[in-house]
């Protein structure tokens, strides 16, 4: 058992899951942030178990030539980014490494060809930014907590964040500071403002602001709005958001519209979109399409076929597959999401597409008894993955292709075993990194029936 506070030579030979950097020293695993594969180091151990520890840089012995310098003063503390002190090209590797690693040692399958389809810009590509906020040295701040931690990190600029969002995030902060409007406090769960939450419209430039707040109101709502309409160009929606829950829960089911519309529209692969508050949208506009094209290649659908699309959202993917198959048909849990998907597919004249909500388990049941056999299942889970008994029911409908999009492999691995004991194979595995300097990354794999 190694000692804590002792220094110890190591060596990175793999990474982790969140892209910490594995060495083993004297039999122990060893998981040390801010390390690259290959790098040597003294390292000192901040805490041990029998056998695994955390480590900590002390100095870099043998540095490897996919160092770089950060380009963020916040990089080592927030817990946002976990790359930035690495180039893209050693990022993408170990993406690609890492979703094939788990792909064989939980799914008991290795592709053949595992490509990942990198992203053209990795800055200010999110279109989606959510900024908690506190009191910091007595003044009330907005930024990101600090990695594992609910300790916020205050920031000027994210560099992940495109400019409405970083402009939002300032004129919000000067409005709480101006007019003395009280902020969250978690373990009191008293203040009013605990999010600034921005979405933005690639295509459009539309722009929806929406404060999350303990209450059902804000002080000078309308000097909030005016200041924004000031400072953010393209915004077309300024919304409260009630979440008067304890705790860390973020969004609430309560909206009110304090200016300009309820709603903002985007176009992704062409079709029209409308997102409210609680619509589930990719974050990376451009490797979306990149996701979705690939995900429409891998259904290979034909005009006779009916497609069914589990966790559906507002409808992205199923109405970019209707255009190419007889029917489809989305499930999402979320009623909001089923209503914009709907409208989605009227704004698009899509007449082919058809949404219900419902569980997914309980939809594939649904549609079972009623005797629908879809030629091809196109699911999009979250990162929990598939339950048991929706894999079970996917197989009963015997479709001739399954394609699964996930944001997490090792759930996608697990599930893969279970397809195939159901006598469905993967055939073909491609990802697509939609998040550049941060350690997800969307895996695409289609399996067939034996």
């Amino acid at each position: 058992m190694l000692t804590t506070s002792a220094i110890y030579p190591a060596e990175i030979t793999d990474y982790t899951a969140d892209g910490m950097g594995i060495a083993h020293v004297e039999g122990c695993a060893v998981f040390i942030p801010n390390a690259i594969f290959g790098e040597q180091y003294r390292i000192r151990i901040v805490h041990a178990g029998k056998n695994k520890a955390i480590g900590k840089i002390e100095e870099i012995l043998v540095r490897s030539p996919h160092r770089i310098i950060r380009d963020c003063p916040w990089a080592k503390v927030c817990g946002g980014c976990d790359f930035r002190h690495m180039d893209y090209v050693e990022e993408q590797r170990l993406k690609a490494q890492r979703v094939r690693d788990t792909l064989t040692r939980l799914g008991g399958w290795t592709p053949e060809k595992l490509p990942l389809h990198g992203a053209e810009s990795t800055q200010g590509y999110r279109n989606k930014a959510l900024f908690p906020v506190a009191m910091v040295h007595g003044k009330a701040e907005a930024g990101f907590f600090r990695a594992r931690t609910h300790t916020l990190i205050p920031i000027s600029e994210c560099l992940l964040q495109n400019d409405p969002a970083n402009r939002a995030r300032q004129a919000v902060v000067e409005y709480l500071r101006q007019y003395r409007v009280s902020v969250y406090d978690e373990v009191a769960h008293t203040g009013l403002v605990r999010h600034i939450y921005v979405r933005t419209a690639e295509v459009t430039g539309e722009v929806m602001v929406c404060l999350i707040v303990n209450g059902k109101k804000l002080p000078r709502e309308k000097e909030l709005c005016q200041m924004l309409r000031e400072s953010v160009p393209g915004l077309k929606s300024v919304l409260l958001g009630v979440n008067e829950k304890k705790g860390n829960s973020v969004m609430g089911d309560e909206f009110r519209t304090l200016w300009g519309a309820d709603a903002i529209e985007d176009v992704l692969c062409g079709l029209r979109f409308r997102l409210s508050p609680r619509s589930f949208y990719q974050v990376n506009h451009a490797q979306a399409q990149v996701l979705y094209e690939k995900a429409a290649r891998l259904a290979a659908l034909t005009s006779e076929d009916t497609v069914l699309d589990l966790y559906c959202g507002t409808g992205t993917i199923t109405l970019h597959l209707a255009r190419q198959a007889k029917e489809a048909i989305g499930v999402e849990l979320v009623e909001a999401a089923i209503e914009d998907a709907k409208k989605n597919a009227l704004r698009n004249g899509i007449e082919n597409a058809r949404f219900f909500c419902a569980d997914a388990g309980q939809a594939a049941a649904r549609l079972l008894d009623e005797g629908v056999r879809p030629d091809v299942v196109v699911v999009d889970p979250p990162r929990k993955g598939l339950a048991p008994d929706v894999v079970q029911t996917i197989a009963q409908m015997g479709p001739k292709r399954v394609v699964y999009v996930s944001c997490d492999v090792a759930t996608l691995a697990r599930d893969i075993a279970r397809f195939r004991e159901l006598g469905y194979a993967p055939k073909e595995a491609e990802c697509v990194d939609l998040f550049p300097r941060c350690a997800h990354v969307e895996s695409i794999v289609c399996l067939t029936h034996d």
